[in-house]
């Protein structure tokens, strides 16, 4: 496990991908939705089963806490598993924030000229909030 310097787990990015998506689904999510939150804001396909794996591992570091649903006849009485961030979690996201705010200050307007040097017309466009 990687250690920050005050000795908490530091998040890779899929992990952040999915700390972010719970935080924008709010506490409860279940990992479909994770899933599709994290496809269609970074217009990256990538297979459920890595999200579950991450939701996982983010588990282990206590990041997330899960919880099982009640059966429910849209799901033929199978029970849904359901994700919150912990504490660790929103302390990941809070220390990359600031670490990538710190790292970017000053040099934006070299980054937006990479960004429409190397990406012209690729800019990610962004739905309006959904809740799924």
């Amino acid at each position: 496990m990687k250690l920050f310097a005050a000795g908490w787990p530091v998040a890779g990015e899929l992990e952040l991908w999915v700390l972010l998506a719970l935080m924008r689904l709010g506490n409860g999510a279940f990992g479909a939705a994770i899933h599709r939150e994290i496809v269609v804001r970074t217009g990256r396909d990538l297979p459920a089963s890595s999200v579950y794996v991450t939701l996982d591992r983010l588990e282990g570091k206590r990041m997330v806490v899960s919880y099982t649903g009640n059966p429910t006849g849209e799901r033929g009485g199978r029970r849904r598993k359901h994700y919150l961030l912990d504490t660790a979690g929103q302390r990941a996201i809070v220390r990359a924030w600031r670490t990538f705010g710190s790292m970017t200050a000053g040099i934006q307007p070299e980054l937006e000229a990479l960004s429409t040097q190397l990406l012209p017309g690729s800019a990610i466009k962004v739905p309006p909030r959904q809740r799924w």
